[in-house]
């Protein structure tokens, strides 16, 4: 019996397209991001990875072909300063993407040197068209702000260094 390429079910056992498996996990690799999903029809594939500790400060992601269900950006990242900088950052909480606004052309919620208290929203991770606010965990200074606005952020990075 010959193998399907398809991800489709017979007998009860699933058919795995490998070659787009690796194809998508090298796309992983050579953008930096921990997680890619495509649909095409009723087969749907995703492919993750553990994030590297070695991957707490920001990654510049380059823009690489993808289909058109996964969307690809190209950021630059900004200057990055030593990980001993970031002991007191605040981290995001979730894969999304990183607004320092309420809306386009409103302030930023928070600017470097700015005084915080804890509670006090200083951006927001979208996710899923959800917006949802990042906050103080702690009273103190704003000592750098580690994204830019419209950047994608991971899981667990750091995003505001307070002090």
């Amino acid at each position: 019996m010959g193998e399907s390429k398809g991800a489709s079910s017979r007998n009860g056992r699933m058919n795995v397209d490998t070659d787009m498996v690796r194809e998508l996990a090298e796309m992983l690799a050579d953008t930096g991001l921990t997680e890619i999903e495509v649909e095409d029809g009723d087969r749907k594939i995703r492919v993750s990875r553990g994030a590297v500790a070695a991957a707490a400060a920001p990654v510049a992601f380059a823009a690489a072909p993808a289909p058109a269900a996964a969307p690809a950006a190209a950021v630059a990242a900004p200057a990055e300063s030593a990980p001993a900088d970031h002991a007191n950052a605040v981290k995001s909480p979730m894969v999304g993407t990183c607004y320092l606004s309420s809306e386009p052309g409103a302030a930023p919620f928070v600017k470097v040197g700015d005084t915080v208290k804890a509670g006090d929203t200083l951006l927001i991770v979208e996710a899923m068209k959800v917006m949802n606010p990042i906050s103080a965990t702690a009273p103190g200074t704003v000592k750098a702000i580690l994204v830019e606005n419209g950047q994608p952020v991971e899981y667990d990075q750091p995003l505001v260094v307070i002090a």
